[in-house]
This record gives structure tokens, sequence and C-alpha cells, in this order.
């Protein structure tokens, strides 16, 4: 999945957010459950970036 910059967040409208916001959450949680299992992260600037992602369009959201 392609990291999203605040622009591009900016012009999506709410029901689109809501479901690009469930797709990063399920994307953090799969990358989460291969790093527990395996007990080091796979690629943690991956996981880093998704974090980040998700918490940009929760602020976007918040703003709207």
């Amino acid at each position: 999945m392609a990291i999203l910059k605040s622009d591009e967040i900016r012009e999506m409208d709410t029901e689109e957010l809501y479901k690009k916001l469930d797709e990063l959450k399920a994307e953090y949680s799969k990358y989460l459950s291969k790093s527990a299992a395996t007990g080091a992260p796979e690629s943690p600037g991956k996981m880093r970036e998704l974090r980040r992602t998700i918490a940009r369009v929760l602020t976007i959201m918040k703003e709207k």
C-alpha cells in the first residue's frame, strides 16, 4: 500500500477516509502479528510509516 500524503488525504471524502483507515489498520495488524510471531519486525520502517499514516488520517478526519 502506498503511503498517503496530507494533500491526498484531504481530497478524499469521509466515506473514503473510513475505508482507507480500515485498510491501513488491517495492514498494520498483519505486520504486528508477524513481528510478534518471529520476534523481530520484518520491516520496521514500513510499520513506522503505517502508524504515521494512520495518525495522519485520524487527524484530518477530526479536522473535518
